[in-house]
Parts: structure tokens; sequence; C-alpha cells
């Protein structure tokens, strides 16, 4: 904790140790929840090794025109469960990022649908890529959206970002 009380904010490329590591940081409230989460109203509930759940309660900010929650929410906590995913199977030495995702949407969601939370995990890890999904249901695990995402490995550099030079 810093003085004001409140937990640091890390990002992954700051972390030491492993992926599984850093997040239950993140979890046990050492390191605060991601920005994101904050601002959307969602945060990261649990993490073992290849899982991650997530769990949110939108509220009428994220409506769209039909009075439902809009697809973007609904797609960044599914990007969020199934990339970080893929984060809790990496070592200190590798850091990662979203290639890509799919998401279905099968039911709406609306205030009334109450807390939801996103399960996702790793399908299958490689040495370069690691492909994930994720499953996001409501309090009585009824099925709302399914995601399928691939994420990038990289080596870490030694200033803890991505083996990439963006200069």
């Amino acid at each position: 904790m810093n003085d004001a009380g409140k937990a640091p904010l890390v990002s992954s490329a700051d972390r030491t140790g492993t992926g599984l590591e850093f997040l239950r940081k993140m979890v046990s409230g050492e390191y605060a929840n991601l920005p994101i989460g904050d601002h959307l109203g969602f945060r990261i509930a649990a993490v073992e090794k290849g899982r991650v759940s997530v769990v949110g309660r939108p509220d009428e900010r994220s409506y769209n025109l039909l009075k439902s929650v809009h697809g973007g929410w609904i797609a960044t906590v599914l990007d969020t469960a199934l990339a970080l995913s893929g984060l809790s199977t990496l070592g200190a030495d590798q850091t990662f990022t979203t290639l890509d995702i799919r998401i279905n949407y099968l039911r709406p969601i609306t205030v009334e649908t109450g807390e939801v939370t996103a399960h996702g995990s790793v399908i299958q890890a490689g040495r370069k890529v690691a492909y994930c999904e994720a499953r996001l249901v409501d309090g009585a695990g009824k099925l709302l959206a399914h995601g399928t995402g691939s994420c990038l490995i990289l080596p870490r550099g030694e200033s803890g970002q991505s083996g990439t030079d963006p200069k």
C-alpha cells in the first residue's frame, strides 16, 4: 500500500515474478484493480494457473440505444478474462498482447441481470501463442456471451517491457 492507503497501480510490464504471482497480488488488493475495470465496473475476482474470473455489474451508463448493455462492455470483460488467463501461465521473463478476439452475444444484458462473471481459460498454449476462451454468465449460471481469442507471447526486455523496440 502507498501512503494514501490505496494499493499501487502496477502494470504487467512493470511486474516482478510470474504472471500468476502478479494477478494474485491484484486479487488480494496488494496491487490496484485494472483502470478499465474501475471505469467500467468490473474486477478480477479469482485466479489460478490458466484460469481467471472477472466479476462486474454494468449500469445504465453501459447501455446502447436498445436499453441493454453495449457489446463493447461485454467484449471488454471477455477480452480481460481470456487475456489474463493467458497471462496467468507466463513466466517472469515473458509478456503478452492480444492478437484477436471473437465474441458471440447470446442474450441481452440489462441492469436487472445483476452481477455477471466472465470465466477465462487457456485452451492451448504454445511457445509463441496462447489460445483462450471466456464465458460470461449471470448469477444463475446462464450463458450470456462467449469469446475466444489468441495472445502473442513475447520475451520481456531488461526493463520489463516486451522484447520489441518501438523506436
